[in-house]
């Protein structure tokens, strides 16, 4: 359990700050955000200047995602094969990945200059890749929050509970 806790390299962060959740922050707001941009193309006037950012935003999120994804990796190998954490993390990269994949596949298909309104099926295909990444996220949280997968062992946590007024 406490091999879990501690980085397997100094690129993943360091002990009890890991880069991959901060790195994870770029894709799930850059994918989120060009869902709404997504919708606002239907209802706006200038419909292809919502869709172009549309598709600058899931660009941005599919490179935040692979640099997310290097970090991963490396905190993965510190959990031990066999567990139950184990298959919680292969479960949370393989949805990630899948997600990724969608991303970039609705990135190629949006073309480089959108005459209009993003159509029905690319939507369709944001969102359901959009809540894929939520049941990513979810897993995410059982990883760090629930099994503590490179989070600081409670002595460490217990540092900061201490009192600093000299009693």
């Amino acid at each position: 359990m406490k091999q879990a806790k501690r980085p397997v390299s100094g690129l993943a962060g360091p002990y009890g700050h890991p880069l991959h959740p901060a790195l994870a922050a770029v894709p799930v707001g850059a994918w989120a955000a060009s869902f709404v941009f997504d919708i606002a193309s239907r209802v706006v006037d200038e419909s292809q200047v919502a869709a172009q950012g549309s598709r600058w935003l899931i660009g941005l999120g599919v490179l935040g995602a692979l640099a997310a994804t290097m970090v991963g990796f490396l905190d993965l190998f510190a959990v031990p094969a066999g567990t139950r954490v184990f298959r919680t993390a292969l479960l949370h990269m393989a949805i990630n990945l899948a997600v990724t994949g969608a991303y970039a596949l609705g990135f190629v298909l949006r073309g480089d200059q959108p005459a209009g309104p993003v159509g029905g099926g690319l939507l369709a295909l944001s969102a359901a890749a959009l809540g894929g990444l939520a049941v990513a996220g979810f897993l995410g949280g059982e990883l760090a929050f629930r099994y503590g997968v490179r989070v600081a062992d409670e002595a460490t946590q217990a540092e900061g509970y201490r009192s600093t007024r000299g009693t």
